[in-house]
């Protein structure tokens, strides 16, 4: 909870992986938020209080996710609603032309990536939401200490600027609104 305020406040993209890791830490304790106080919040050194306040957002997130059928998979409806505000954007940015020209040229650079990448899936994603599994399933691999092959890391590193590129964007807009239209 503590870690989701201050990412989403820094870089959405960062929040969104973190939300995902965190609907599957709910799934790995089979959705029971008995055994996720006892079991993982409880291993935090935070206050007795800081550790009620993270019990009520898991039993809010775990609620939503009974009650939306994600208890197996899939994201919940706050999750897709920021992939979908981060594709907005991305779309916006592309359509302002030459406003954002260093965008523009990393997501070209990217493209090759995200084009392979949908080929290689049987599902069709948007063009963030497959930069965002890519480096979601890349992260779980680390995490498990697998070998990412060097073709994958560079792709990897490419989409993680990328995607870095529009988290910065995102929170500009969000502070101070980008020029995004022609006034």
């Amino acid at each position: 909870m503590f870690i989701a305020q201050e990412l989403r406040k820094n870089s959405i993209a960062e929040y969104l992986l973190y939300m995902w890791q965190v609907e599957d830490v709910i799934r790995a304790y089979r959705c029971n938020l008995s055994r996720i106080r006892h079991e993982y919040i409880d291993q935090f050194d935070y206050s007795d209080e800081q550790k009620d306040d993270m019990a009520d957002w898991y039993g809010n997130l775990v609620t939503m996710m009974n009650g939306e059928g994600k208890r197996e998979s899939g994201h919940l409806q706050i999750n897709q609603i920021v992939l979908q505000s981060m594709t907005e954007l991305h779309k916006q940015l592309l359509a302002a032309g030459t406003r954002f020209p260093f965008y523009t040229a990393e997501y070209y650079r990217v493209l090759p990536f995200i084009v392979e990448l949908r080929n290689k899936g049987g599902k069709e994603y948007g063009e963030i939401e497959t930069c965002m599994n890519a480096l979601y399933g890349t992260m779980l691999l680390r995490l498990q200490k697998k070998i990412v092959s060097p073709d994958t890391a560079h792709a990897i590193k490419e989409m993680t600027t990328f995607v870095g590129m529009l988290s910065d964007y995102y929170k500009k807009d969000k502070e101070e609104g980008l020029k995004l239209e022609d006034e």
